[in-house]
């Protein structure tokens, strides 16, 4: 049930935010908007506004804002297809802007609720080397091996990259104690047993929450250029299977958790959005572009026909992913 509601949780989190943007936009800037929906497939609620039908559909697999002459001309003045180039490119993009806020607002709330670990020791793991040694909680890590310690993650990279004994300088209630503890393994890294405190810190959270944004796309760009060079296959990927099983996994470990597994699915969406494929908000720009270049928009058949070969292929990707990926992972 955990999976299932935090699969739920997060998936109309992002789709709802992401529709939110275009629907924003498109209200903001004159165009009218004939429905604003959560979900796909089958209707199971609806509120007719004077304009707007506001629906939630059964699939919560993706959702949409069905704008006046957005798919087909309409001579409507408020119509999509008869605003500017400007106001068209600003209401596609404006789905991926929302992800990538809600990416850094998620962030910053998992910091929030986490903290920030500081160099006083907020447990000592029974029978750990570091309970051997003598350390105890309330103690104050200073140095190790005569090296200062600035904060608990220098203290962090030290003790995994230490194979032989350290001895760890200790602030005990003003007391300068040194203690030699002899690292074990455990997951594949070394450690001793220490569990720290931590602090919140609301402004550096919020700063964090960018920073952390930024690299998540940067890591979109270094798989995405493994994956046209080879070095990575395609079976690597996480499809829908995938994805649940991860939101699962994370919110047993409660809701921060939860949100650091929204920001990162918010901004791998906002990032993919982007891309230049007919089918998705990016290609939606590329003939809005070509549309300006050449003054007159791309022949409506071949604009709907690139789309639907592209959602054909995407969707094939995607059964592939979770045939080849997900579920091999799952049954070996």
């Amino acid at each position: 049930m955990t999976t299932l509601f935090g699969s739920l949780f997060v998936f109309i989190l992002i789709i709802a935010i992401h529709e939110f943007g275009h629907f924003a936009v498109a209200k903001a800037v004159g165009i009218r908007v004939n429905e604003y929906a959560i979900g796909m497939g089958p209707l199971i609620y609806k509120k007719q506004t004077e304009e707007t039908q506001y629906s939630l559909r059964a699939l919560p697999i993706g959702g949409y804002v069905a704008m006046e002459g957005e798919e087909s001309a309409s001579d409507d003045p408020r119509s999509f297809n008869n605003a500017s180039l400007l106001k068209r490119a600003a209401v596609i993009v404006s789905g991926a802007g929302m992800n990538f806020v809600l990416a850094i607002v998620a962030f910053s709330l998992f910091l929030l609720i986490t903290g920030y670990p500081t160099k006083i020791v907020d447990e000592v793991i029974p029978n750990s080397p570091a309970a051997v040694a003598g350390i105890q909680k309330g103690d104050a890590i200073r140095s190790v091996d005569g090296k200062e310690i600035k904060d608990w993650d220098a203290f962090s990279k030290t003790v995994a990259s230490s194979k032989n004994p350290i001895t760890i300088g200790i602030d005990r209630e003003g007391k300068i104690l040194d203690f030699t503890v002899k690292p074990v393994e455990k997951d594949g890294r070394p450690i001793v047993g220490i569990q720290p405190t931590s602090e919140k810190h609301p402004v550096k959270a919020m700063g964090d929450g960018f920073k952390m944004t930024g690299k998540v796309i940067v890591t979109i760009f270094d798989v995405l250029g493994k994956l046209f060079t080879g070095n990575l296959g395609v079976d690597n990927l996480s499809g829908p299977v995938g994805v649940v099983k991860v939101i699962g996994d994370s919110a047993k470990y409660g809701f921060g958790s939860l949100m650091f597994i929204t920001a990162y699915i918010s901004a791998n969406l906002g990032f993919m959005n982007l891309l230049p494929i007919p089918a998705l908000d990016g290609g939606k720009l590329v003939f809005i572009l070509i549309e300006g270049i050449t003054g007159k928009p791309v022949n409506e058949r071949i604009e709907q026909g690139l789309s639907v070969a592209s959602f054909v292929l995407l969707f094939a990707l995607m059964i592939y992913v979770t045939i080849f990926g997900d579920i091999a992972r799952f049954i070996q």
